[in-house]
């Protein structure tokens, strides 16, 4: 039996899964991190605790399957996208903590890029928005505020990488500087035409090259996992950021297959083939995980996707259980919002951290409405469910009007999927069927394919998809009617909650 290693380094968590040639999970270990709040819309993760967390769910998992690190045939890295990690090359110390994907510190550093009129440029050449979510004003604000960094940079003394180049550093133990194309797309740096790194967007955003790592293609050999970690050198063969990895171990490899992760955020992706479709509803154009002729992102056979980026959807119900202490567990959130028969006309916003697709709103903030004498703590936490499946509804909307097609299915990953109310919520509110895997942790079987393909423990995508089974699938059930309603007062709600902090820059 061949096994793969998947490091699957999340916005709350770290996990390691170890799967057999059959893509079945055969051990697991999760630990979660923690998660820094400096200042309101200021989100930061120790760089260290990332990698420390990471390399001993890896040992873990490794010990629970009785697997030794010699009888792993390769590694896969799937990992938080944006995630801003700037540190010295010589003494691998991290000049600050990571600033977070969601972190909206950067709101007004955005605007006046916007003002300055090189918004467009951006898109073009990258298929992003102008928005704090990305890493290339992150990586700004850290030069800038970090006494001496950008002048340590400018001399090559620095190293950037969002957390797969981070984890791959550390690994490797200061030996590899890489990325693949699905984490580099994410940087408001990169040329997704053209596969490259671009001087004139490295000029707007004042970002130094020589703090960039390599970019490779997602699926090959990029460099040795040292022995001191694992036990025995174990080849990192596969990267790639957590959504791409899980558009790909969903076996959505064709054109016009999509899918929707169920995460801290929420992310729809809709496989474009060769084509980089331009939005014109407030969606990302990104790189798929890319599969290269060569090593080099250059000349890779490319291929696209239509995202869509909801900041927090799992992440509410964590909110409701550290913040408002509703539960203990996440769990308990099903039985609780089950226990009323709907939301009471409560409708929850959780802008947070601001709004991602298809509102790209910053200063967006999180309100509840609707709220009588007589509305429980069960009836915010099924508004909370149900806000989940609103936003999504509001990607699909826009990806079916870019795309010029509608879904027929869509299927579903992640965390959040194992609730079964809140999936056939969300069948009832798209109007399509949801199809839950039988392997639901798909972003960590991604790296894994991945990782296996270059290894030859898998041939093709072929096979790779006829190792896809359903679990379950949730069938529409609520009249149109009704569902219309709902997104009317949905769409209220978050109009109410729009450009509510402004103000406050």
């Amino acid at each position: 039996m061949k096994y793969i290693l998947a490091l699957d380094q999340g916005t709350t968590s770290s996990r390691a899964i170890v799967f057999n040639e059959e893509g079945a999970a055969i051990s697991s270990a999760q630990r979660e991190i923690r998660q820094i709040y400096p200042k309101p819309g200021w989100v930061e993760h120790d760089p260290m605790e990332i990698f420390a967390s990471q390399r001993d769910t890896a040992r873990e998992a490794l010990e629970r399957a009785n697997v030794g690190s010699d009888e792993i045939v390769a590694a896969g890295i799937t990992n938080q996208r944006e995630t801003t990690i700037l540190w010295d090359r010589q003494s691998g110390e991290p000049l600050h903590n990571a600033i977070v994907w969601q972190d909206r510190r950067t709101a007004a550093k955005c605007a006046e890029l916007r003002e300055a009129g090189v918004e467009n440029i951006i898109k073009n050449k990258t298929g992003l928005v102008l928005d704090p979510y990305f890493s290339g004003t992150k990586i700004a604000w850290l030069l800038d505020n970090i006494p001496g960094a950008r002048a340590k940079a400018e001399r090559g003394e620095l190293a950037f990488g969002t957390v797969d180049t981070w984890l791959a550093w550390n690994l490797s133990q200061s030996r590899l500087h890489v990325t693949d194309p699905s984490n580099a797309s994410r940087t408001m740096l990169f040329d997704i035409h053209r596969g490259d790194w671009d001087e004139e967007l490295l000029e707007i955003l004042r970002v130094p090259r020589a703090i960039l790592p390599d970019v490779l293609a997602s699926s090959g050999a990029f460099g040795m996992i040292a022995p001191e970690i694992l036990g025995e050198p174990v080849t990192i063969a596969g990267i790639a950021g957590d959504q791409q990895a899980a558009l790909f171990g969903q076996g959505c490899h064709k054109s016009g297959m999509g899918k929707n992760t169920y995460g801290t955020g929420c992310f729809m992706l809709m496989h474009t083939g060769d084509r980089a479709v331009t939005s014109g509803n407030g969606l990302l154009t990104t790189s798929c995980a890319q599969m290269g002729r060569s090593r080099d992102a250059r000349d890779v056979e490319r291929e696209y996707a239509l995202e869509g980026s909801v900041f927090v959807g799992g992440a509410v119900v964590q909110w409701l259980r550290d913040e408002l202490r509703f539960f203990k567990s996440s769990a308990e959130i099903e039985s609780l919002a089950a226990s009323v028969p709907d939301s009471g006309g409560v409708y929850l916003v959780p802008a947070f951290a601001g709004l991602g697709a298809p509102h790209w709103d910053p200063y967006a903030r999180g309100a509840i409405l609707g709220l009588t004498r007589g509305s429980g703590r069960e009836h915010i936490a099924r508004a909370a469910l149900e806000s989940i499946a609103f936003q999504t509804a509001d990607l699909l909307d826009a990806m079916q009007r870019d795309a010029g097609r509608k879904l027929t299915e869509l299927r579903v990953d992640g965390g959040a999927t194992a609730n079964n109310l809140l999936m056939q919520f969300q069948a009832d509110i798209l109007g399509v069927p949801v199809l839950r895997p039988r392997v639901q942790e798909t972003t960590a079987l991604g790296a894994a394919y991945l990782a296996g393909l270059a290894t030859n423990v898998w041939k093709s995508r072929e096979e790779i998809a006829s190792h896809w089974e359903i679990d379950r699938k949730f069938e529409p059930q609520m009249k149109p009617g009704t569902v219309a309603d709902m997104l009317g007062r949905w769409r209220e709600a978050v109009h109410r909650s729009l450009r509510w902090a402004e103000q406050d820059e």
